[in-house]
């Protein structure tokens, strides 16, 4: 039985985001305990009777319309985003086709890597739903983990996961000055991923492993925030080649159960435009034996 817990938080948490005056209620004079909207407030906004709101909220009903779903969404100011991860939590029949097979471990399509080995100046790699690193080319290893073999992602038991590495690997935290939001982003992505794969048996075991071992991840999940991710800008402060500000693309692999390659690239005639060609310079550079 698909277990409601996870719906129940998300709901929780967006009622305690909201005031009365934000979905159109009057604002009591009494002091509340807690900040947010009362389930009564939902339900009365949603048109829902109490009852039928509380028990969806607390998991004890397992069947809701669509109409109920959508009058939920509106209420909560829902985004697009959130408003898919609620359909998810609330749809464990159609979750089921989702269900992650028990093989062998993924890896990326050789195509797919000859292609960004080609990107001799550009940093990229192919990730798989839960952020596992199943490939990377020369630039993409040295922008984001220099300090990790670069063969890694070759092997199921070395492969670095970057939402491992954001929240507890020291180095890869330091190379990014807005940290926090990095976090944020990171936590709110996987957030998305973890609602429409709820069998993955590995990604649950990445998100127990980081709440265990971070309480700053531990802190973001427990805010249940969600947000898709395949385009932005981010901040590095590289060791080698100094900050630089890189923009970056997310690409679907077709046929290939949520792998991305994503590709950073720097502005024509910036400052991390010469930073990235002195990072990609480096690797010209002869090491001693």
């Amino acid at each position: 039985m698909r277990d409601f817990s996870e719906l129940s938080d998300f709901l929780r948490s967006r009622r305690a985001a909201l005031t009365p005056e934000e979905i159109g209620l009057p604002q009591l004079a009494e002091r509340r305990r807690v900040p947010g909207l009362r389930r009564e407030e939902v339900a009365l906004a949603a048109g829902l009777s109490v009852t039928h709101y509380t028990r969806l909220e607390q998991g004890r009903t397992q069947q809701v319309s669509d109409s109920v779903l959508e009058a939920i969404a509106r209420t909560l100011r829902l985004t697009p985003d959130e408003h898919s991860h609620l359909m998810d939590l609330a749809r464990p029949e159609k979750s089921a086709s989702r269900r992650a097979p028990a093989a062998r471990p993924e890896c990326a399509d050789h195509g797919v890597r000859q292609l960004i080995d080609t990107f001799a100046d550009t940093p990229a790699l192919v990730l798989d739903r839960r952020n596992d690193v199943l490939a990377w080319n020369a630039m993409g290893h040295l922008l984001l983990a220099m300090h990790l073999d670069a063969d890694a992602p070759d092997h199921p038991a070395t492969r670095p996961n970057l939402t491992r590495m954001l929240f507890l690997d020291e180095r890869v935290r330091d190379l990014y000055p807005r940290w926090h939001d990095e976090a944020q982003l990171a936590v709110a992505s996987l957030r998305l991923v973890a609602g429409r794969h709820p069998h993955d048996k590995r990604l649950a075991e990445l998100v127990g492993e980081l709440i265990l071992n971070s309480e700053d991840f531990a802190a973001r999940w427990a805010r249940h925030p969600v947000r898709t991710c395949v385009a932005g800008v981010k901040e590095i402060d590289h060791p080698l080649a100094g900050p630089m500000e890189l923009s970056f693309q997310s690409l679907l692999v077709p046929g290939a159960s949520g792998q991305r390659m994503i590709a950073y690239t720097a502005q024509v005639g910036t400052g991390s435009e010469a930073a990235l060609r002195l990072l990609a310079a480096t690797l010209q550079v002869p090491h001693a034996t």
